[in-house]
């Protein structure tokens, strides 16, 4: 068995199919593109499912790829396993509708046990297979593997839901007796046993069914096209060959424990504790390609699953004695390991260091707010008299302020208190099940659709006509082929269109179809690309229409310039967000219409009204400086050295379209254009706003829809003027800061007033003094006309000795205010009100000397006043 580094592994890897005809596929950017089934980019093939499902055909059918992905399912086992990782790149190699069983097996075997590729020794091999599948235990047998090393497995299915599925036969390499300490032996493989033994190097699901869950498997579907997904995860791979004990002592992720080691004085021990170092090197690792590649820090999806990530990395940083900000050091480490395949995290180092340097700080005061937060649920448990901290808070400070169980521990025995550590794996175990069932494992495959990937004519689109004469190449009528429709709906190709099929944000053309005699019979409300990349029309079908005849083909030009507008300006935008909030903001998806412009961006928090009265007069000044929009098609290569820029989640094939807008704006985009920016005429944003952890989007109009704003703004203005009887429009500012200054003395004179009322008022409610259990309290009901009036109460008793016990109800509305206030330690402000707030059917809490409730059932406020006594 040769010895490699992980970067020459995937190399032959990617070698090895590349010279049985794959294309080498790049990895795709971790955050998913228009499949809302997935939170990250989870496994090789979640990239391709638009191939397996049929809805696009790949230009070559075999593809082979290194793809980086992040599963954070058991984030807690990190660490504490050999193999669990959050980030991981599967190695892969794929057939769509080509070759199968018999190649991918025979292909298999000799990428792993060739002297020209990996050369392992053909007796650590075992493989599993589906019981059922003979042929491929057949297939194993023929490449001269033992029998004793084929074992069957009745897990070895692949499915997840209606859609691709079939069997699957894994292979296993096997690392000795001295890794089986009872020395079980192939029983491990047998009863498919978690060990350390036989590691799991590579699993080949062979697609062959259409899944449906309405049915029992013997009863699946063959599907039209069968398919070969493998995944084999690198970390795996560069272990075995490395001879590492663990996936962590492999060139992967030494450098970085290494570095660790440094910052932190202490030693990595691969026989001891060393659950700190793995969670520190692991989670650098997912941050670092994460935030690459436009996931930010957050409270919610993916930002939350980074913010505990490296809330988990910092606190097992303190564990090593690392109390200052240290993750954002080792981002360049992680860079240069993955250098030779990922140059774009080195790239991309200033902008991740700021932001895990950034999080890391903001951290350090969450920390402090959360050792508060342990001190007041101590200090209340101290109170009521009890000794343990209960499971669901030590969960709370886990959960919202990233503090390990450990931690907590440790403060809380400090002070005499116990854990309720039973509790807290319950509720630790409630949210993992909860996040397991929100999960899409590898997410849902459509079903292929044989009609539409059957589809093989030509059609070729005309991007510079708007009305041609063409023919109907196909009809497809209730998914099935026609030669004539004469009514409903339809699904047409022509040989050729000038009607643009959304792609890219640009929506799809409309317009109608012509016959011969100038009548339209069809309209055309849609176009999407078929399977093989034709224009599919869809259209409501006026008239007789047959395969073969020639038809005149007509845009709504109209349409299509205002959608242009706004794709054009998109492209302004995009170059104007990187001018003014950095190189960062890049595109996260698009939408271009006739009548807005939505464009989605990458940033860690809200675009200023000064930033964006930048872009705007920035996009504004392009406009008008009538700088030409060219268009040139050629090669990827080529446009990469002209610096275009691509885009968030797109594929390009080798030839391209390169949309320069003057020396301002230079990007690959297949969409439609204006032929100069001064077409736009104007730009206008109308909203900023937030959709997701790290994810901004702007709306803008342009042209007539931008002046029609401007206008309505205008007569916004002007109506404002006439209530502040602003003489001029540029006076109105001066007068709307007068009044609001008037009003806010008003309000003022209003709030004296009130508390003179209430001091009046409390005078009387103080006289009324009781006691209960040597406590003196005052229960009276008051009428104020909002809560605030209670708080005013609450202090002014706090000015004199009145009483120990402060007890006021009022009915506000349809509502019931109440409000507790204590001077002794003997009375619990807090907890009095949790018992007297059920009786009004409301519910409060609150601190030891002030809480307060709301309650809905205003009979009950007597009630109320009397069981006080009771309950001091």
């Amino acid at each position: 068995m040769k010895q490699m580094s992980s970067a020459q592994i995937r190399q032959m890897w990617l070698d090895f199919w590349k010279s049985k005809g794959h294309a080498v596929e790049p990895s795709a950017n971790l955050v998913p593109v228009n499949d809302p089934t997935l939170l990250w980019i989870n496994s090789g093939v979640a990239t391709l499912k638009k191939y397996f499902d049929g809805s696009v055909i790949p230009e070559n059918p075999r593809i082979t790829n290194s793809q980086k992905s992040i599963r954070t399912n058991d984030i807690e086992n990190v660490g504490k396993t050999a193999r669990h990782h959050t980030l991981f790149e599967m190695l892969g190699n794929f057939s769509i509708g080509d070759y199968f069983r018999d190649e991918a097996i025979e292909w298999a075997f000799e990428l792993l046990t060739s002297p020209e590729w990996f050369d392992f020794p053909k007796d650590k091999l075992y493989m599993t297979y589906y019981p059922a599948d003979m042929d491929s235990y057949n297939r194993w047998i023929a490449c001269g593997v033992d029998p004793s090393h084929l074992i069957p497995l009745e897990g070895n299915f692949w499915e997840i839901g209606a859609g691709p599925s079939g069997p699957d036969t894994e292979i296993f390499f096997d690392r000795g007796p001295e890794f089986d300490p009872e020395n079980q032996g192939i029983h491990l493989l047998e009863e498919d046993l978690e060990n350390d033994r036989y590691i799991e190097i590579w699993n080949i699901v062979l697609s062959q069914f259409n899944a449906d869950p309405e049915v029992p498997r013997s009863e699946y579907k063959e599907l039209p096209n069968k398919n070969i997904d493998t995944g084999a995860g690198l970390e795996r791979f560069a272990a075995v060959i490395q001879g590492a004990k663990t996936n962590f002592e492999t060139d992967l992720f030494m450098p970085i424990i290494r570095e660790v080691e440094k910052l932190s004085g202490k030693t990595y021990d691969p026989d001891g504790d060393n659950m700190s170092f793995k969670v520190i090197a692991d989670h650098i690792r997912a941050l670092s390609f994460a935030i690459g590649d436009g996931a930010l820090p957050g409270n919610e999806g993916r930002g939350y699953v980074l913010r505990r990530l490296l809330r988990r990395a910092v606190m097992h940083g303190r564990r090593l004695g690392v109390n200052e900000t240290f993750l954002y050091k080792l981002v360049v480490t992680v860079g240069q390991i993955m250098e030779s395949y990922y140059p774009e995290v080195l790239e991309k180092r200033d902008f991740i260091e700021k932001i895990v340097k950034r999080e890391e700080e903001t951290f350090a005061r969450t920390i402090d707010a959360g050792s508060g937060h342990l001190d007041s649920l101590l200090a209340d448990l101290k109170t009521a008299g009890k000794d343990t901290l209960e499971g669901k808070d030590i969960f709370k400070l886990y959960d919202t302020y990233g503090f390990p169980v450990e931690l907590t521990e440790e403060m809380a025995e400090d002070q005499g208190f116990k854990i309720d550590h039973d509790g807290f794996k319950a509720a630790m175990k409630e949210q993992q099940d909860r996040a397991r069932a929100s999960v899409v494992k590898g997410g849902s495959m459509g079903m292929q659709n044989e009609t539409l990937a059957g589809i093989v004519e030509t059609s070729v689109f005309e991007y510079y006509n708007e009305v041609l004469d063409s023919t109907l190449s196909v009809i497809i009528t209730d998914n099935e082929r026609s030669e004539v429709v004469s009514e409903g709906q339809a699904l047409l190709v022509f040989a050729k269109t000038p009607f643009y099929a959304e792609m890219g944000g640009q929506v799809a053309d409309h317009g109608v179809i012509k016959n011969d005699k100038g009548d339209i019979v069809a309209r055309v409300t849609d176009v999407q690309k078929a399977p093989n990349g034709q224009a599919l029309h869809t259209v409501d079908v006026l008239a007789s229409l047959a395969v073969g005849t020639n038809y005149t083909l007509e845009i709504d030009s109209k349409r299509r310039r205002s959608v242009e507008k706004n794709h054009t300006a998109t492209h302004l935008l995009h170059a104007a967000l990187h001018h003014v909030i950095g190189e960062h903001a890049t595109q996260a998806g698009s939408l271009n219409d006739a009548e807005v412009l939505r464009f989605d961006f990458t940033h860690f928090e809200a675009v200023t009204a000064d930033e964006l009265r930048r872009i705007e007069e920035e996009v504004n000044q392009v406009i008008w400086q009538d700088l030409a929009v060219e268009t040139v098609e050629t090669d990827i290569d080529t446009a990469k050295t002209m610096g275009a820029m691509s885009l968030f989640g797109e594929k390009y094939g080798k030839n391209v379209r390169v949309v320069k807008i003057g020396d301002y704006s230079i990007e690959l985009c297949g969409g439609t254009h204006l032929a100069n920016t001064s077409e736009i005429g104007l730009f206008k944003i109308v909203k900023e706003e937030g959709i997701g952890s790290g994810t901004r989007r702007i709306f803008a109009v342009t042209g007539q829809q931008a002046f029609e704003t401007y206008r309505s703004q205008e007569d916004a203005l002007k109506e404002v003027a006439k209530a502040v009887k602003a003489p001029q429009l540029k006076d109105v500012p001066a007068k709307v800061i007068a009044l609001t200054e008037h009003v806010r003395e008003l309000q003022k004179e209003v709030a004296e007033l009130k508390e003179k009322a209430a001091a009046a008022a409390a005078g009387d409610v103080f006289k009324d003094v009781q006691e209960a259990n040597n406590l003196r309290y005052i229960a009276s009901q008051v009428s104020v006309t909002d809560a605030g009036a209670l708080r005013t109460f609450a202090d002014n008793w706090k000015q004199k000795d009145y009483s120990d016990v402060l007890v006021l109800v009022a009915a506000i509305g349809d509502k019931v205010n109440v409000l507790v206030a204590s001077k002794s330690k003997e009375a619990h402000a807090g907890n009095l009100v949790k018992v007297l707030a059920p009786i009004v059917a409301g519910r409060g809490g609150g601190k030891p000397d002030m809480a307060m409730a709301g309650g809905s059932d205003a009979s009950k406020i007597q009630e109320l006043l009397a069981a006080v006594a009771e309950n001091l």
